[in-house]
């Protein structure tokens, strides 16, 4: 939809009781495009950056008048008359992103916009021609966030498809995970495509709305009937001589082989549970279970319970428990990062909704304040320097200001409890793990009178309980493991096998690498989403990671397909090279320098899973395909992909 179209529906008291609601900058940003004064874009004004756990100052009550009446102005103008087109060139949009950034950026960040802010006609390619793309068969694995991408740029590029998806319906991860608290912990208004903007309920969504938003795509784009549900991927083997992939599948029907000419890896880093290795864990006569897997026939009501774990998961589902439990115990290995943002659990008002529907270009430029405020603008936060002494607390002066910022966090949030501010205060700096977002719940569920907080090692689990390494013995009706996941199994448990018969694990050997995060050699047209290195600490959503893959999945496509090329595979040199890269620029991030635990490391201590780099940086080199980064086969006889099989619908 053109940001003009949009149709103002409201009163003119309606529409200044409105915008006495809008994020300032994102609506001077919105006066320029409305009226082409770009003299709104005062630097006595400009926004001042903002850090995780800091509170944004306001303006004077002067500014906010005068901004405001001239929105009302403007807004019951357009409403009544249309609005007029201000084209906003490359130097003039600069300045607007230097605006509500608070920083001066460089001009890197001026295509990113265009792309991102729907201020100027996007130059899309045509679909393929149909004697390009006809036998040609792409598998797509998963039908998460990432698949759904996959499967709706297919459509696009005019290529068939099958989805193979292990589930009864789609959503991955928000279809799995249905423990209680569930929510993404990302800012909604960016943890969405960019493409299908929505209007959330909530900042921070919970499971349901996040589920039926992506159900709501695979209804939208028709890919329910392309996906065979409750199929699950057992083994994929490429054959040279056909240039195909020869995949086993195991569904309803038994365990079948079909054909595909490439494939799609949407099955995420986050998506099988990891269980501790505990001495006696199958010992416990009590029901227990991995929070991922949670157990809604147990009640918790009333009961002794024992959560071990003190990551993401068991951050929402702890304060829950708490609510039902008469007795909680939280064993905690390693206390995380918190940073506070008051509207976490809080739902979008009807205000702001009426911004983000009505108001052209307001939806734009507050999912770019998003897009700063909550992931690019704190890399800097992340990055170590060089002259820094301390690398064991911190590893900057901004990283220290930063530690500084979030322990007065914990101090205030657990004020009158200096047992749990000792304890739950990290030693380690400040993004070496990943950070959680919360706006005092889960501090406030760790105060109540019937819940411990327990950092002693466990020695092993028993048929009544746990016995830490003090020797002390704790009983419980339930336990709950709250231990992540295998992030560094990627693709787990699919054997994988390459062009001379090597699976990919044993090439890996517990440290997945791959060019770009997208392809490795050996494995022609084999490409991974949300692979090695492609994940976040601080900076951003996922779902823009899985887009700019996609974007380039397709221009690989397009370009084997347009040359009559069969297959396409990663040379060992670029290959080499970008891995040397991601390792040299991980030491200079707090992930990398850092000897906290984490899942973003390998058991010999290798970052594995974080991108190190901006996400403007990532989002360029997406952009286009290096055909001299592969080895191409020519097309020698026709190939038939036969991935489809009837797709099963539900």
């Amino acid at each position: 939809m053109s940001e003009l179209s949009r149709t103002i529906n409201a009163t003119d008291e309606e529409i200044a009781s409105a915008l006495k609601h809008a994020h300032l900058p994102s609506l001077i940003n919105v006066l320029v495009h409305l009226t082409g004064d770009s003299t709104l874009l005062d630097k006595s004004i400009k926004p001042a950056p903002m850090t995780i756990g800091g509170t944004p100052p306001g303006y004077p009550e002067e500014i906010e008048t005068r901004i405001h009446e001239l929105a009302v102005k403007t807004l019951i103008r357009g409403r009544d008359r249309g609005f007029e087109d201000h084209p906003v060139d490359e130097t003039l949009l600069l300045d607007m992103i230097n605006f509500i950034a608070g920083v001066e950026l460089t001009d890197e960040y001026i295509p990113y916009a265009l792309d991102e802010l729907n201020i100027a006609p996007k130059q899309e390619e045509p679909p393929l021609e149909a004697t390009v793309t006809r036998n040609f068969h792409v598998a797509i694995v998963g039908g998460g966030m990432s698949g759904l991408l996959a499967g709706i740029r297919m459509q696009e590029l005019g290529v068939d498809f099958t989805i193979f998806e292990k589930n009864a319906d789609v959503g991955g991860t928000w279809y799995e995970n249905r423990y209680p608290g569930c929510r993404v912990d990302s800012p909604n208004h960016v943890y969405s495509y960019s493409f299908k903007p929505k209007d959330w309920p909530q900042h921070f969504s919970d499971r349901n709305a996040l589920l039926g938003y992506f159900q709501e795509t695979a209804d939208e784009y028709g890919l329910r009937a392309r996906t065979r549900f409750e199929t699950e991927v057992r083994e994929l083997r490429f054959n040279e001589g056909a240039s195909t992939w020869e995949i086993e599948v195991e569904g309803p029907n038994g365990v079948e082989t079909t054909v595909a000419n490439a494939v799609i890896a949407a099955t995420g880093q986050l998506n099988r549970p990891k269980m501790p290795d505990l001495e006696g864990i199958e010992d416990f006569k009590g029901p227990w279970f991995h929070s991922a897997e949670w157990d809604h026939s147990v009640s918790l009501e009333g009961k002794r319970v024992g959560i071990i774990g003190t990551g993401a998961s068991a951050f929402q589902f702890t304060p829950e428990v708490v609510k039902e439990a008469a007795d909680v115990n939280v064993f905690m290995r390693t206390p995380p990062w918190v940073a506070t943002n008051p509207v976490y659990h809080e739902y979008i008002t009807d205000e702001t909704h009426w911004l983000l529907n009505q108001v052209p270009y307001y939806q734009s430029w507050f999912r770019f304040h998003m897009f700063w405020t909550s992931g690019e603008g704190l890399l800097s936060f992340a990055r170590c320097d060089d002259s820094w002494n301390d690398n064991i607390q911190s590893v900057s002066p901004a990283n220290q200001k930063l530690r500084e910022i979030l322990t007065k966090g914990i101090e205030t949030h657990l004020e009158g409890r200096p047992d749990l501010i000792e304890k739950l205060t990290p030693w380690y700096p400040p993004a070496a793990k990943r950070m959680l977002i919360d706006n005092g719940h889960y501090y406030r569920a760790l105060k109540q009178d019937h819940v411990r907080v327990v950092d002693d090692q466990i020695e092993c689990i028993n048929e009544t309980g746990l016995r830490t390494s003090t020797g002390e013995q704790f009983d419980f009706d339930a336990i709950i493991y709250g231990t992540g996941f295998s992030a560094s199994k990627i693709l787990f448990p699919m054997r994988i096998y390459g062009r001379d018969g090597t699976e990919l694990r044993e090439m890996w050997n517990e440290d997945p690498r791959a060019y770009l995060g997208v392809t490795m050699p050996n494995y022609p047209n084999f490409f991974c989403l949300y692979g090695p290195n492609t994940n976040i600490v601080v900076n951003g959503s996922i779902i823009f990671f899985s887009e700019c893959e996609m974007h380039y999945v397709s221009k690989c496509l397009r370009h084997m397909l347009k040359h009559g090329y069969t297959a396409m595979d990663c040379k060992p040199d670029p290959f080499e090279s970008y891995n040397e890269k991601i390792d040299e620029s991980s030491l200079k991030m707090a992930w990398g320098a850092s000897k906290v635990n984490a899942w973003y490391k390998n058991a010999n201590g290798r970052v594995t899973q974080n991108w190190p780099g901006s996400l403007v940086e990532f989002w360029h080199q997406m952009r286009e395909l290096n055909p001299d980064d592969y080895e191409f086969t020519l097309r020698k006889e026709k190939v038939v992909g036969t991935a489809g099989l009837e797709p099963a619908t539900t």
